[in-house]
């Protein structure tokens, strides 16, 4: 019983003592606040540059013929490789010329006949026409040797046109390339009859140009609208009408070598895909190009100007709204609302509108920021990502 009234007498001395005792000497100290986050800021990197909009297309050859016989015979002779770059007029086939040339031999004998008959009606005429002064023909003698002389001219020049016929068909038995280009295989084989004519002809080969060269793209009405404000606005040329400077690339090329102009825009949108044809025309001297490639295209959307520039991974994505972060000068994170343009060739965005040069835009660290938010800003500079790699912390 002792041993229990002496363990409650020091449980409530104890008790007691840490009721009197000062407040905060044995609680612990409240947490300190945390430092604000670091981040990286820049003023946006301006320069004189165009803007341009790029799009996909595939080359097309300017002139693209299929050579099919116009006389039919057999075929004599082959005189090309398959696939093999000829110039216009180059002999590409023979067909069988005998039959051709002894028609316009014949044709040629009855031009001499016609124009025989023609000779002696004339001398007719003229000897009637005397005779006719002095009364000694009758008037209906006269009439009837000018419908003579009539008919002998028509005869005449049936003649003379079957004989440029005959020589027409005889030239056709020599076929050549209608068009500067590359050929495709022969479809004919020698020995084999092939038909010309007006009905079913036979296809010989096929021939495409290389140079110049068409790159034909599509572009959405969105993009076609925005171009055209922008030269209804007078800040850009129509390309409809002065034949816009582009710019191309093969689809295996960083630089935009290719010098062209766009030479023909369609005159309606497709209804289904709800885009517009577009082509640009480019010199292809080497030949390196084949009609059926891939390209890209790049037409201007600005002329030279001061431009805005930040990393592209600066831009921050709200919904459907554009946004960069900025830091004011007491260290606040302000959102601006900016107007998107395009990737420059150094992987920087250019901003059409709002910010200015001398906004402090957030390039490192955006993961750490929030709107309202205080940070400790660190100077920066904007560089293209391939020397100073923007990414979002």
């Amino acid at each position: 019983m002792l041993l229990i009234t002496l363990a409650v007498i020091a449980v409530a001395a104890i008790a007691y003592r840490y009721m009197i005792a000062p407040q905060g000497t044995e609680q612990a100290a409240a947490p300190a606040a945390p430092p604000a986050p670091t981040v990286t800021v820049a003023k946006p990197l301006v320069e004189e540059l165009k803007e341009w909009s790029d799009f996909t297309g595939q080359f097309e050859a300017r002139e693209s013929v299929e050579i099919r016989a116009r006389v039919s015979g057999y075929l004599e002779s082959v005189n090309f490789t398959d696939g093999q770059i000829v110039k216009k007029g180059d002999l590409l086939f023979v067909i069988e010329p005998r039959p051709y040339e002894i028609a316009l031999e014949s044709a040629k004998a009855q031009l001499t006949q016609a124009e025989a008959q023609l000779q002696l009606a004339q001398v007719q005429l003229d000897r009637t026409s005397k005779l006719l002064k002095n009364d000694f023909a009758s008037k209906e003698t006269f009439d009837e040797r000018t419908a003579e002389v009539q008919s002998a001219t028509a005869s005449r020049d049936n003649a003379i046109a079957a004989v440029n016929q005959a020589q027409l068909n005889l030239d056709y038995t020599r076929v050549t390339a209608p068009v500067s280009g590359r050929l495709g295989r022969h479809e004919v084989s020698v020995g084999n009859l092939v038909m010309g004519g007006t009905g079913e002809t036979t296809l010989l080969t096929t021939i495409v140009s290389l140079d110049p060269i068409w790159l034909m793209f599509n572009v959405s009405e969105g993009d076609g609208m925005t171009y055209k404000r922008l030269v209804q606005k007078g800040e850009i040329a129509s390309a409809r009408e002065n034949g816009v400077q582009v710019e191309g690339q093969l689809m295996d090329e960083k630089e935009w070598d290719l010098k062209g102009a766009i030479d023909f825009v369609d005159n309606q949108y497709d209804r289904s895909s709800g885009t517009i044809r577009v082509r640009a025309s480019f010199p292809n001297p080497n030949l390196f190009i084949t009609p059926g490639q891939f390209g890209r295209v790049r037409v201007p959307m600005s002329q030279l100007k001061p431009t805005i520039l930040v990393p592209d991974a600066a831009v921050v994505t709200d919904q459907s709204t554009k946004m960069l972060f900025t830091v004011s000068p007491d260290g606040t994170v302000v959102p601006k609302p900016v107007e998107l343009g395009s990737v420059t060739d150094d992987g920087l965005r250019i901003i059409r509108s709002g910010i200015t040069p001398d906004d402090d835009v957030i390039i490192n660290g955006l993961l750490r920021a929030r709107p309202g938010q205080k940070v400790t800003p660190e100077k920066g500079t904007v560089k293209a990502p391939d020397a100073a790699p923007a990414s979002q912390q």
